[in-house]
């Protein structure tokens, strides 16, 4: 097998949660053209994401998900199991942010966030992983952490983002130890500021603020997160797990 047949997942089945726009959409297009059949779970109508994988050749699905709900969780790797078989790779991509101060954030604020960011992301990781072991055909599970769990976000106060964002990278190296006697591979991606309607629509002197320490000077575009999701994705990295890919322009090194 040559180096490039090994990034292909064709054959494979793939999970992607947030996959209706941004992030996610961008990566069940490039897992749709290494040749994975796409399930889309999100809240939002993710016509647009189908369009992108059919037009590649690639059968797809959307299940309308509420990831924070586990009655949705479960029911939707029913219907991915009963379209596809089985489940090959997940990639765990839901995500929110409320920006408050901590003294004015309400406990509901931050349930909403931790309740998305990181339970939700476990809800998926299990009813996943389960798949995985039943199966035993191994599996990768690729998580969307932040560069916010390794630094505070600065001006804009996001005390509960950053708290789950590090416990998702944790809860990755947890999982990657647990379940490698099952060949599942459990990674993460910590990006930084990404050019998605969470970041672009920020105020600009937050951006600007943002960009005068940045080394690479502007957002990342979600097709440079590409690369590293697909490498995890496929048996290139038969040998990576528990580990986390920071994708954030040199930022936390300054």
């Amino acid at each position: 097998m040559s180096i490039l047949d090994k990034f292909m997942l064709t054959g494979k089945t793939a999970v992607i949660t947030g996959g209706a726009r941004g992030i996610g959409q961008s990566v069940a297009t490039a897992f749709a053209e290494a040749g994975a059949d796409i399930a889309i779970l999100d809240v939002m109508d993710s016509t647009e994401t189908l369009e992108k994988v059919t037009t590649l050749g690639r059968k797809a699905i959307f299940i309308l998900t509420n990831v924070a709900r586990e009655e949705d969780v479960e029911n939707a790797f029913l219907q991915v199991e009963r379209k596809f078989g089985r489940v090959d790779v997940l990639f765990n991509n839901a995500g929110i942010v409320i920006c408050a101060r901590a003294e004015d954030m309400t406990y509901e604020q931050w349930r909403a966030v931790v309740g998305v960011d990181l339970d939700a992301a476990f809800l998926v990781a299990r009813a996943a992983g389960r798949s995985m072991i039943q199966h035993k055909q191994g599996g990768s599970i690729i998580n969307t952490a932040s560069m916010s769990g390794h630094i505070v976000n600065f001006p804009q106060e996001q005390c509960a983002y950053n708290s789950a964002k590090a416990g998702l990278i944790h809860l990755t190296k947890s999982l990657a130890v647990e379940w490698a006697k099952h060949n599942i591979r459990v990674n993460a991606i910590s990006p930084g500021y990404v050019a998605t309607p969470m970041s672009i629509n920020a105020p600009k002197e937050w951006q600007d603020i943002w960009f005068t320490t940045a080394p690479i000077r502007r957002m990342c575009e979600p097709e440079e997160l590409q690369g590293a999701a697909l490498y995890l994705a496929s048996s290139a990295s038969t040998y990576t797990t528990g580990s986390e890919i920071v994708i954030d322009g040199g930022f936390i090194c300054t």
